[in-house]
């Protein structure tokens, strides 16, 4: 015993000293790891940021830091040091010849960049990861990768197709091609994870391919695959992919003109929110439920769903929600023929415009309230203001017989059954100027919506980050549901299918709003 104390006392100063500080590294990293899997992403990056002060000889273990802190940062959404640190990873990685790392760091860094919209960028890493996990014969690396490489063009696809003016399936064929080929490595990384037995994995791959296909206009290509992701949730008991799974499945089912089996699925998606505990999912559904409600022609019910999602965006202080809420609001009570509460909301629709710089929402409000004062016969002055105690109330007033009546005339609108079934509407388009229609207003590229308050009315995509093959796995962050890159149904689904809403709600148009198909769903996708 004595002997090895000897021993001890006579190893060199300076190795102790090198043993201290590994150890000294390695604690640091265990925590920083600890806190990440606990959610605690700045208190993680606080100790890999210390480790790495205080270094290390083993270059693995700094590869291994670099990653976990690449990806802390990716969840902290402070991105141009998620790249950083994984480009330090890749280096790293190549320095000490570690091909399985590398593949790793190549697939980090080409999330980052999707997200980052550097969509170019981020194939070759993605291609990259691929390749190097082909070339070492790991299936599981080789399905994350093809799922990567999908999510790349898929996110790149819905930028393109944001910025296009058409219906789902009718865009240019430089959009068509990028979707198609992310559906494409969609389906490889589905027949990888069927071949691997992952029945996870294939609810992320049919979720998106569902969202994929929507895109394209393959709307009944789409529900197929959402119902495959909702049986599969359901077998998880995964809540939170159901209720995307019902909110996308309403969204596809809109555009074949089955709207009352998309209210069904929209109820569901409500009550599931509700479970949840997810307010802004909430507002999303009964956003979805007043605008499919309006398409039916029970105004009745669209009003209050409205009223519900005006509730919970001001609970919210989501103001780009309010004015949608309004915008709704105003015609609904139009088509109702309550055109003094129409003018309250459109009022409001107006003020909440001005108020975050909404220039065609503006324009649109001031339109709508010159032709209800028109209607009215009322100037100005003599106008009280109305309306606020049904808002706090959620309460709604009784439309008179007379009222309705009144507004018959208005709410003539011919149905007419479109090509492929998709139970287009049209309307002669001299109606659309008619006195009695508000306005809808124009969504232009790059607007403010889509930097709502996240109230992202739809998840495109299953999962917001796709750094799972990283060397800590922790667990995703319950965020707030502030500005995200997730994609609103709503918004998207008022953006493309605008005309046919438009048309069904008796000449007055609908608001570009709304995840899952349209909600600023611009996240930039779906959800699954």
């Amino acid at each position: 015993m004595a002997q090895s104390t000897n021993t001890a006392d006579q190893q060199p100063a300076g190795e102790k000293t090198q043993s201290r500080i590994e150890a000294s590294c390695l604690e640091l990293a265990l925590e920083g790891e600890r806190l990440c899997k606990a959610g605690d992403f700045k208190g993680g990056t606080a100790f890999f940021e210390a480790a790495v002060r205080v270094g290390t000889e083993d270059l693995k273990t700094l590869s291994a830091i670099y990653s976990q802190l690449g990806n802390a940062y990716f969840y902290l959404k402070e991105y141009a040091k998620a790249l950083e640190y994984h480009r330090h990873d890749l280096t790293l990685a190549r320095t000490i010849g570690d091909r399985t790392g590398e593949g790793k760091a190549s697939g980090n860094l080409g999330n980052t960049l999707k997200i980052l919209g550097r969509f170019d960028e981020a194939v070759v890493c993605c291609q990259r990861h691929l390749d190097i996990s082909q070339e070492q014969g790991d299936k599981v690396a080789e399905a994350r990768a093809l799922y990567n490489l999908g999510n790349v063009f898929h996110a790149r696809g819905k930028q393109q197709a944001w910025g296009c003016a058409h219906d789902p399936g009718d865009l240019p064929p430089d959009v068509r091609d990028t979707l198609k080929r992310a559906a494409a490595f969609y389906e490889m990384n589905l027949s990888l994870v069927k071949e691997l037995g992952d029945r996870a994995a294939q609810g992320r791959a049919y979720g998106n391919l569902g969202n994929a296909h929507y895109l394209l206009g393959n709307f009944v290509e789409a529900i197929k695959f959402h119902q495959e992701r909702l049986a599969i949730a359901k077998e998880f008991g995964d809540k939170a992919a159901e209720r995307r799974a019902y909110s996308n499945l309403g969204n596809a089912l809109i555009f074949l003109g089955q709207f009352k089996t998309a209210t069904e699925y929209y109820r569901k998606t409500l009550q599931l929110s509700h479970q949840l505990k997810d307010r802004a999912m909430e507002a999303q559904a009964c956003y979805s439920l007043g605008n499919t409600y309006t398409l039916l022609q029970q105004h009745d019910r669209a009003v209050d769903h409205h009223l519900k999602h005006l509730h919970i965006a001001q609970e919210l202080r989501d103001r780009i929600g309010e004015g949608r809420a309004c915008w709704s609001l105003g015609n609904a009570y139009m088509s109702l023929g309550n055109h003094r509460q129409a003018l309250h909301y459109t009022r409001k629709h107006l003020d909440i415009s001005r108020e975050i710089g909404d220039q065609s929402g503006e324009l649109t409000a001031r339109v709508n309230v010159k032709r209800l004062m028109e209607s009215l016969g009322a100037a100005e002055g003599d106008l009280s203001p109305c309306g606020s105690e049904f808002e706090v109330q959620g309460a709604r007033p009784k439309s008179s017989q007379r009222s309705r009546r009144d507004s018959v005339d208005l709410c003539k609108s011919r149905w007419v059954k479109g090509q492929n079934g998709h139970g287009c509407q049209d309307v002669d388009a001299q109606s659309r100027g008619a006195r009695g229609q508000l306005a809808c207003p124009i969504r232009r590229k790059g607007h403010a919506d889509g930097q709502s308050d996240g109230r992202r009315w739809l998840d495109w995509q299953d999962s917001p980050v796709d750094t799972e093959d990283i060397t800590v796995q922790v667990t995703h962050p319950k965020l707030g549901r502030g500005p995200s890159g997730e994609d609103c149904f709503f918004d998207l689904l008022s953006k493309f299918q605008s005309s046919r809403m438009d048309d069904q709600r008796c000449r007055f148009d609908e608001p570009p709003d709304g995840e899952e198909g349209a909600g600023p769903p611009r996240p930039h996708a779906p959800t699954h």
